[in-house]
């Protein structure tokens, strides 16, 4: 049994090993590509429309967790970017990265990466644009981050290779973690337990999947082997996405670093906006 599980962690931990490097590695190699300048200013356009969807696309290109967001967020702050165009950056940052839907499309089908996709695209946009017609812009604090500039080349094989390593050294340990997680469920746990206990009919599970996800810190790439073998075992789709939405939308390393920008109010509906996002995106795959 044991080295059933020890055969399943290589497998998963090799594919997901693959699949980030070659995906990284194209990222990197065409972000020196990506108009910046452009999509700045569509950021700070009259048309709000243009400008959400410019802020979407800006949280595609960036692939970064949700802590690693807030000095981006900073930077757009002190150049006086619309505040919801902010906040729509803020929630899709860590939940559109183009490495990790790639990864999810492979793992958990295209449809489910697809809907996902759609789902945070859309919350993010509509929260966003909520916040700052509530007027929580005056709960942002005056803060001044340095230390952090744009650089951009153009098709640097060897600039690119680096980022890719880099990158994987922050990324790696998680993989091991989500590998090392779904390889003991899918040799341990028994399928019929996992389909009673978390089945269809437990609608209730979506909410407390959003709950216990928000103070985790599990990365997505943590979460996909996770997930991946969950699904296979018979859990519901809705309880394992609001998870994975809640978990890299906010986690408890973020909320302390957003404590320093935002007011307490801002950071307590920051926090609420991920669970409400997670728990209707969970409701909606449960649904279908």
């Amino acid at each position: 049994m044991w080295l059933e599980v020890f055969k399943s962690f290589l497998y998963i931990i090799l594919e997901l090993t693959i699949l980030f490097i070659v995906i990284s590695f194209i990222i990197s190699l065409l972000q020196g590509y990506i108009p910046y300048e452009k999509i700045e200013k569509k950021l700070s356009g009259k048309n709000k429309i243009i400008a959400a969807f410019a802020a979407i696309v800006f949280a595609f290109i960036t692939p970064f967790c949700s802590c690693s967001t807030i000095p981006i967020v900073v930077n757009m702050l002190k150049k006086k970017m619309p505040f919801g165009i902010v906040m729509i950056f803020l929630f899709a940052s860590p939940v559109l990265d183009p490495t990790i839907l790639t990864i999810m499309g492979v793992a958990l089908g295209w449809k489910v990466t697809a809907i996902y996709t759609i789902l945070t695209t859309i919350f993010s946009i509509i929260i966003g644009f909520t916040l700052e017609r509530l007027g929580f812009e005056k709960s942002v604090k005056n803060v001044v981050m340095t230390g952090y500039e744009e650089k951009h080349q153009k098709f640097n094989v060897k600039l690119a290779w680096k980022e890719t390593l880099n990158l994987m050294k922050s990324v790696f340990p998680y993989l091991i973690i989500g590998a090392a997680v779904g390889a003991v469920i899918h040799g341990l746990v028994p399928t019929e337990w996992i389909s009673s206990v978390f089945g269809k009919e437990h609608w209730w599970l979506i909410p407390i999947a959003a709950i216990i996800g928000i103070p985790l810190y599990i990365r997505l790439s943590s979460m996909i082997p996770i997930s991946q073998i969950l699904i296979a075992k018979g859990m519901a789709l809705g309880p394992v996405m609001a998870m994975i939405i809640s978990s890299a939308g906010a986690s408890l390393p973020e909320v302390i670093l957003l404590k320093s920008i935002f007011k307490k109010q801002l950071v307590f509906t920051f926090v609420l906006s991920v669970f409400a996002m997670s728990t209707i995106s969970g409701f909606v795959f449960y649904l279908i």
